[in-house]
């Protein structure tokens, strides 16, 4: 296995701000408990090639309702790779559960924008079954993979990324 990556938190900082956009009636005291508890991805097992993101909240989510929430936590990778976000397998199969943007891509280069790279997710349940989704706090909720890429070989790409949700399009 190629050692290609690091997952860290993002500073109490850019958390507070970016949790307060969230959830605008939270207090910092609050953030910070959050912000404590907060757990780095981790595989499950030798064989896993997902690392599981965890909640950083108690989450319930009824049929059709959706939630945005940063996760805290950032990713610096070499160059060449990119960290594909998925929603846990068990939690699509039983509840439709699912990423809005059905598959995360967090660039090698997100890393070093303004809001330090700071990974968000959205996730809807979609379940036509009328079932809630209850989730604890630490429960995890996404895999992220760490995947290869390539380019064009006419590729001539020199800008530089600063910001996340669309920012390279702009």
């Amino acid at each position: 296995m190629e050692r290609v990556a690091q997952f860290e938190k993002v500073t109490f900082k850019q958390f507070v701000c970016d949790w307060k956009v969230c959830f605008q009636d939270i207090s910092t005291t609050k953030c910070e408990e959050i912000y404590n508890k907060i757990k780095l991805p981790k595989r499950a097992t030798k064989g896993s090639a997902g690392y599981d993101f965890f909640t950083p909240l108690p989450l319930k989510l009824k049929s059709g309702e959706t939630i945005k929430f940063p996760t805290g936590i950032r990713v610096r990778m070499e160059e060449g790779w990119v960290l594909k976000c998925y929603p846990r397998s068990g939690l699509g199969f039983k509840y439709r559960c699912q990423l809005d943007n059905t598959v995360g891509i967090i660039d090698s280069d997100y890393y070093y924008s303004d809001n330090e790279g700071h990974i968000f997710a959205k996730l809807t349940n979609d379940s036509n079954e009328n079932k809630t989704l209850l989730m604890k706090e630490g429960e995890g909720f996404m895999q992220g993979i760490f995947v290869p890429y390539g380019i064009t070989m006419d590729d001539s790409v020199s800008e530089i990324r600063n910001g996340g949700f669309g920012s390279t399009s702009k």
